[in-house]
């Protein structure tokens, strides 16, 4: 057995576990202040479903690279490979739609404080659910031709397609990019435009806002003591390792297409491809004040009920 795939096997068991662990204690979070009567604000609804989408890229991915890294073959049969890639692609893109709109829903709340946009700011959570949907149909839509393109693993292990994927195989004609992936492509760069417009406007937002404070707070108020400031430096450090991870993943992903990748940058692709759904459930849970309380409730809750 390789020691590359002893080391890997440990880190994608590690990542997964970590972020499963993660994204299911603010998705219970969640649905336990909903079951006990608490209204969820509109960015907790977004919230819910990032952690929840966060979970299917994570087990769709890991637990096939998991199996893969112990060298079990053929684990996965032609629609095996069809529904885990498909479930996983249609998980990143809604993370990266969930993500976009998060940034530009916290840039309109933080703007609308002392603006004409505050009526917008209340017909905004109006459109969470339908903009979450919407979401929905549009990447099940557009990931639609991975059932065509996708195929069970092939017998050899050095063929190039095979390793991109890692478990399962591509049967496009070399040369040839399939539709799907320009659509994704487009799609993905028009939600990274809208994180990038987003986060330089709440950058702008809270350095005005920095510079006002300082006039009307004293020395133990700072701006960082702001629960709506908080969260907008939550979700721009969301928004940032989001995009640092998708470069980092994308340059690789462009390597691959054009040379002949080894085993350790297939996996080292798949381990950033993972990074932020690992990630961001932590910085969430730094991020809030109130988590502690949640958590001690819901143990609370747990103990009366055993």
């Amino acid at each position: 057995m390789d020691s590359i795939d002893i080391t890997f096997r440990i880190i994608f068991i590690s990542q997964t576990a970590v972020g499963v662990l993660g994204n299911s204690i603010l998705l219970g979070l969640n649905i336990f202040n909903f079951l006990t009567g608490h209204k969820l604000k509109p960015i907790n609804l977004l919230l819910t479903h990032l952690v929840f989408v966060n979970n299917v890229v994570l087990l769709s991915k890991g637990i096939p690279l998991i199996i893969a890294t112990f060298e079990v073959n053929n684990f996965l049969d032609d629609n095996g490979c069809k529904l885990a890639i498909y479930f996983h692609r249609v998980a990143q893109g809604l993370c990266l739609c969930t993500t976009s709109l998060l940034s530009s829903f916290q840039a309109i709340i933080i703007k609308s404080r002392s603006s004409k946009l505050a009526d917008f700011k209340a017909t905004v959570p109006k459109f969470i659910i339908f903009s979450c949907f919407l979401f929905w149909v549009l990447n099940l839509l557009i990931n639609g031709p991975t059932f065509v393109y996708i195929r069970g693993p092939r017998k050899s292990r050095n063929t190039t397609k095979r390793q991109e994927l890692i478990y399962c195989s591509l049967s496009y004609a070399s040369g040839h990019i399939p539709p799907s992936a320009i659509m994704n492509s487009f799609l993905d760069l028009v939600c990274i435009g809208i994180m990038g417009w987003s986060s330089i406007f709440m950058v702008l937002i809270l350095y005005r806002h920095y510079q006002q404070i300082q006039y009307i707070c004293s020395n133990n108020c700072t701006p960082g003591s702001v629960p709506e400031t908080r969260a907008t430096q939550a979700i721009l450090l969301l928004v940032s390792i989001f995009v640092s991870f998708y470069v980092l993943n994308s340059i690789m992903a462009c390597f691959m297409s054009f040379s002949k990748p080894t085993i350790w940058i297939v996996y080292t692709s798949a381990f950033l491809a993972s990074c932020f759904p690992t990630c961001s459930p932590f910085v969430l849970i730094l991020s809030d004040s109130q988590v502690l309380k949640y958590c001690v409730a819901f143990w609370q809750r747990i103990k009366l009920l055993s």
